[in-house]
C-alpha cells in the first residue's frame, strides 16, 4: 500500500512548482510590476507556518514543500521590492 507521504510529496512538487513560472519570469525580465508584495507577504507567513506545522508533525513531505515554496516565495518578494518603479 501507499504511505500517504507520497500524496504529500506528489502535491509537493505540483504546489511548489507553481511558483516557479513567476520566479523566472521575475528574474528574466527584472521586472516585478503588477504584482503584490502584501500578497507574497502574506503567502509567506502562511507558508512559514506550514513549514512550522510540518516540523511539528515530522511530516517529511510538508517539510520539504514548505521549505521550498518559502524559498521561493521569499526570493519573489526580494524582487518585487528590488524591482519597483
Amino acid at each position: 500500500m501507499y504511505s500517504p507521504e507520497y500524496i504529500g510529496f506528489f502535491a509537493a512538487i505540483l504546489t511548489t512548482a507553481a511558483f516557479l513560472p513567476q520566479a523566472f519570469k521575475i528574474w528574466k525580465s527584472k521586472n516585478a510590476d503588477g504584482l503584490s508584495l502584501t500578497m507574497y507577504a502574506t503567502m509567506g507567513l502562511g507558508i512559514l507556518s506550514w513549514l512550522i506545522y510540518g516540523i511539528m508533525i515530522e511530516s517529511p513531505s510538508v517539510i520539504a514543500a514548505n521549505s521550498l515554496s518559502f524559498s521561493i516565495t521569499v526570493f519573489i518578494s526580494i524582487f518585487i521590492i528590488r524591482y519597483r518603479k
